[in-house]
């Protein structure tokens, strides 16, 4: 009997995971095909990878589910292209809905009715749409909006008396629209951020606003005193301006003092907490990529921001071919990691608010005027190739440049070879089939570029920090075309740059020789996994392409290898093949390195023709009967 009893507990228990499972698979097919509808009932410009045969929660664009992605919890769209009316009975059905950014597209008609039913929705991100007309009279149903941004539309009317019924609300704007009438008595304490500018509002401003700065009511029919925040309470005056004329009083020498210490004290104080905070935001790992503002002007500096990104002189410019939908307020939001400070800028690893992550460059020392930049940009911006890195999208202003790429997980091919060296335990050494996978794919890629603008194009900056791998294993070059934009490097620097040919003196005028000798440095840093220029231990630095001739003129060319290629058997001539390569392309001069065509072609035949191992004085011979360029000092003193 209790075997029994047993039996149809556990039959239950199963009959009961399987319904739950059913239905929460239920759950989220019905999200996937309210998506479905909504993009097949809207016309869009920007492709989207929206297919039926995938995982809506692990490969759509744009959208994000809940940690047990049963539902849909989250829906970034910005910028994707979006026009016409809001097709009806499609998004409202995604009642698991909390966050929904429908942001600089062109969607019009009268605010959604049937939003009614996200009762879930705690941010609704509509700006710069072309909606119009006015807003539901009810906002109950959204009981839990914290951020509601409804700016720069066509909507009239007046502002809903129920807007104050959003009690967890922390951020509304509603500026940039054609709103009139009162403002509203909006007491809700929880909110921080408000901008009602730029609207044919009347009166005067409630009390219960009065706490927010005066440029959040502007461009309104309403008086500046009554926009501007109540005054403090009266203190004594401490001005002798401000003191009645007929009681004036000579200070004594004793109070001037005191003024004069305690004006310098306060002036030192302000000085030295202003460098603090410039150390700390330039030292930071974690911060924005462009300087985000802080809480109480964030509403304001967001605003100029979407504008800019509006504007056709100023906003992000997305290259074809890229799906990504994010725009210049996503990166100003975005949280970023500092991933390294090189030759033109600072470069960023960028989370957005879709999960996407990017890498955005922070370009200094631009000295070229718009045009020639966009010019270069449009050029970069074309390239499609296996080893080439394409450039996603670029922004150029008075103050600010930048240039978005992909992130790539396994870093660059310097931080592969030359990070926690040394350290023992937690390193991956790099086996000889990928370092010669590096070779071919960088080459490739760099004879790619040398094809472009009627073979005008050069890289010109070409460095294992700017090579990583793509989905095959091969080199992946990144930063092209770059030099040309940039002020030259100054010269005790480009004297110590271990890349940079010696007949460059001109960082913008680079040349395909030029980048033929950066890919020999490259090669002979793959083959030694030695960094070009890197100290000894004391005050002095060694060159690289001086230390290899050194040693393979001294025939001792198989102390020039990498120790760590070592356990790899069957591969010494083919190193050797890729040395005598990596110091033809080294040559000081120019005309007599080999074409990048050349380089591809040998690096290409290495693994093909060779096999067998050999001593190492026959790779001693072989190296030695090359003929070489005569060495340089090994040493050169910093």
């Amino acid at each position: 009997m209790k075997t029994r009893l047993d039996f149809y507990l556990i039959f239950s228990a199963i009959l009961l995971v399987g319904t739950i499972s059913t239905s929460v698979t239920a759950y989220i097919e019905e999200d996937k095909q309210a998506l479905l509808d909504f993009l097949g009932n809207i016309s869009h410009s920007h492709s989207l990878n929206w297919y039926k045969n995938t995982t809506v929660c692990n490969h759509w664009i744009g959208v994000i589910c809940s940690s047990d992605q049963t539902r849909v919890t989250e829906l970034h769209l910005p910028g994707v292209g979006f026009r016409g009316t809001f097709p009806s009975n499609t998004l409202s059905r995604l009642s698991g809905l909390q966050v929904l950014s429908l942001r600089l597209n062109k969607f019009s008609g009268s605010f959604p009715s049937d939003f009614s039913k996200l009762g879930n929705l705690t941010s609704l991100y509509l700006q710069s749409n072309n909606f119009y007309g006015s807003l539901p009279l009810d906002f109950s149903p959204w009981k839990n909006l914290s951020v509601l941004n409804l700016s720069d539309n066509g909507f009239n009317g007046s502002i809903p008396s129920s807007v104050t019924n959003l009690t967890h609300l922390t951020a509304l704007n509603l500026s940039n629209n054609s709103f009139s009438g009162q403002i509203p008595d909006i007491n809700i304490p929880s909110l921080e951020e408000l901008d009602l500018s730029n609207n044919n509002l009347t009166g005067i401003v409630p009390r219960s606003l009065r706490r927010f700065p005066s440029w959040a009511f502007l461009g309104n029919n309403i008086s500046s005193e009554n926009a501007t925040p109540p005054s403090l309470p009266a203190e004594p005056p401490t001005n002798a301006h401000h003191q009645p004329p007929m009681k004036m009083k000579k200070l004594s020498q004793p109070a001037l003092l005191a003024i004069v210490i305690g004006s310098c004290v306060l002036v030192f104080a302000m000085v030295a907490m202003m460098m603090l905070l410039c150390r700390s935001n330039g030292g930071d790992r974690k911060s924005s990529v462009v300087a985000k503002p802080n809480k109480k002007e964030s509403s304001s500096k967001k605003a100029v921001s979407l504008s800019e990104s509006q504007d056709k002189t100023n906003r992000l410019f997305f290259f074809e071919g890229y799906s990504f939908a994010f725009d210049l307020e996503d990166l100003l939001r975005a949280s970023a990691e500092v991933l390294g400070k090189g030759t033109f800028g600072t470069t960023y690893k960028a989370a957005l608010e879709d999960t996407t992550t990017l890498v955005v460059k922070r370009l200094k020392e631009v000295t070229v005027a718009r045009r020639e930049f966009e010019q270069q940009m449009e050029i970069v911006g074309k390239i499609r190739h296996d080893n080439v890195a394409p450039l996603r999208a670029y922004y150029y202003s008075k103050d600010e440049k930048l240039i978005v790429f992909d992130y790539y997980e396994q870093g660059s091919v310097s931080a592969m070879l030359h990070s926690r060296r040394g350290e023992g335990q937690g390193r991956i050494p790099v086996d000889w089939e990928t370092r010669l996978r590096i070779a071919i794919g960088t080459a490739r890629g760099i004879a790619h570029i040398h094809t472009q603008n009627g073979g005008k194009l050069v890289h010109g900056n070409l460095k294992a920090s700017n090579v990583f791998l793509n989905s095959q294993g091969y080199g992946y070059v990144c930063d092209t075309g770059l030099a040309t934009l940039m002020n030259p490097m100054p010269p005790p620097t480009a004297r110590s740059y271990g890349y940079r040919a010696p007949e460059v003196t001109d960082t913008r005028k680079s040349t395909p020789a030029s980048d033929v000798y950066g890919l020999g440095v490259l090669l002979l840093e793959l083959l030694t996994g030695k960094s070009p220029v890197h100290a000894t231990g004391t005050e002095e630095v060694v060159h690289l392409v001086r230390w290899v001739n050194s040693v393979v003129r001294e025939e001792w060319t198989a102390e020039v290898f990498d120790v760590e290629l070592l356990r790899y058997p069957n591969i010494e001539e083919e190193m050797v093949e890729m040395l005598q390569l990596g110091m033809s392309c080294v040559t000081r001069m120019p005309e007599r390195r080999p074409r990048i065509s050349d380089v591809v072609r040998s690096l290409e035949e290495i693994r093909q023709v060779n096999s067998g191992n050999r001593p190492s004085s026959d790779i001693k011979s072989e190296v030695s009967s090359t003929p070489m360029p005569t060495p340089d000092a090994i040493v050169s003193h910093s």
